[in-house]
């Protein structure tokens, strides 16, 4: 029986290691092609091996009272095919919150995102948009990390129900008195899309956008494929209006295997200014061997010419690394400052459509520890869910979102994407239809 250097690891946590075994030989065959000996395959297993065996039999990565409900659920996603996102994952990994409040980390950076209108030219603007999106990145990314300890499955939001609502899950708040407002709706569930709109109306500032969520295992972690874009718009003071198209990096959750999920961000991301600025951000994470976590760079061009490159942590410091000589070496952003969080409505003066008050007792119940007492009211909210979608289907009549309209072909989405080497090149939006419907 394998061993680590404490003591030897029982009979569960040696299957679980078996588990880990056949999911790291299959990746290396895909990798390597399919004629790969075992031994090769173990071999590429044994620097690992150590980790696995002292994190399991100390029981540091798992309560102990879960590590069997965490095999179960290691064997369903690395048989599973296609998108992962429906899948149930076992109670102490769910976070009490829904994803339909993330959209809330795009205005926790509340100085950052005035800031943008508050910028004289626009190549000032084009630097603060980006400032801006990195700023949101840890909120988005790492702070559930810090706070728990470890990254947790948000709740999937619903599309209404009898029990609940007639409309998509909402979530409304505003940061600052109202400076700030945002306003969020999940609009689809089958892929699950939720749709925001933030606004600094006396900055004449917006950003409007939307993200679905595509997934899958690759062998050792939980990748995710975020679909979806958002524009931000700003009113100048000769009345024009500049657009800055933000599409979305995709992001791998590691540490699935050892049952302590991070979060790390991957492939790139576009900023694209209709003023022809545009940013493109290589994302990339510490490796096996060598790198550093939540690292980028940032290559701002105009008209095909490199202006700015920044390197840096989007977790921390950030320093410009070629472009004006006076500039090298120059601090671009730190994201380390404390964020402002979102004010909303006590769960007494919500709507039942809320999401804070929708999910409070699955929340309370996670919170707690209570998870049988979560695990029943979100499926009472899931059963609700579905029955409604039978219903619909059986009077032929669609969902009807309510604070936003489907857009099947954007053309401000279309116009900047045109500027880019981006795909697609065209995609659905949704556009707010007002603070009034809310």
């Amino acid at each position: 029986m394998l061993q680590s250097r404490t003591k030897p690891l029982n009979s569960s946590d040696y299957q679980r290691w078996l588990v880990l075994s056949d999911l790291f030989k299959r990746e290396h065959r895909e990798t390597n092609g399919s004629k790969t000996r075992d031994r090769d395959c173990l071999r590429f297993l044994r620097p690992i091996t150590h980790i696995f065996c002292t994190i399991m039999s100390e029981g540091e990565a798992l309560p102990a009272a879960q590590k069997s409900s965490w095999s179960s659920f290691l064997k369903s996603i690395a048989s599973a095919t296609g998108d992962l996102s429906s899948m149930t994952a076992p109670p102490f990994i769910l976070s009490p919150t829904s994803l339909c409040e993330f959209p809330s980390y795009w205005g926790e950076p509340t100085q950052q995102f005035a800031a943008i209108a508050e910028a004289k030219t626009p190549e000032a603007r084009h630097l603060a948009v980006t400032a801006w999106f990195l700023s949101t990145c840890p909120g988005q990314f790492t702070r559930r990390e810090k706070e728990t300890g470890t990254e947790k499955k948000p709740l999937n939001p619903f599309l209404g129900g009898p029990a609940i609502s007639c409309t998509g899950e909402q979530f409304i708040g505003q940061w600052n008195g109202g400076e700030l407002k945002l306003w969020a709706e999940q609009v689809s569930h089958h892929p699950p899309v939720t749709a925001y709109y933030l606004e600094n109306e006396s900055k004449g500032l917006s950003f409007e956008g939307n993200c679905a969520q595509k997934t899958s295992f690759s062998g050792r972690a939980i990748s995710v494929r975020q679909v979806g874009h958002g524009i931000v718009r700003i009113k100048l003071a000769d009345g024009n209006v500049e657009q800055y198209l933000i599409t979305l990096p995709k992001l791998k959750i590691e540490g699935i295997l050892l049952g302590s999920p991070y979060v790390e961000l991957y492939d790139s991301s576009l900023i694209q200014s209709s003023t022809g600025y545009q940013t493109s951000l290589e994302f990339r994470g510490k490796g096996w061997v060598s790198g550093k976590a939540h690292a980028f760079t940032a290559t701002v061009t105009n008209a095909g010419h490199t202006v700015y490159v920044i390197d840096g942590l989007w977790t921390g410091e950030s320093h410009f690394i070629k472009g004006s000589k006076s500039r090298i070496g120059e601090l671009f952003l730190d994201t380390a400052p404390d964020r402002s969080p979102i004010e909303v409505k006590p769960i007494s003066e919500q709507s039942e459509s809320e999401s804070r008050r929708a999910w409070k007792e699955v929340a309370d119940g996670i919170r707690k520890g209570d998870f049988d007492t979560a695990s029943a009211a979100k499926s009472r909210i899931e059963n609700s869910e579905r029955q409604k979608r039978k219903d619909e289907a059986a009077a032929g009549k669609p969902f009807e979102t309510r604070l936003f309209d489907v857009v099947e072909d954007d053309p401000d989405y279309h116009k900047l994407v045109a500027m880019t080497k981006h795909e697609p090149q065209h995609e659905a939006s949704y556009k707010f239809k007002g603070p009034d419907e809310a």
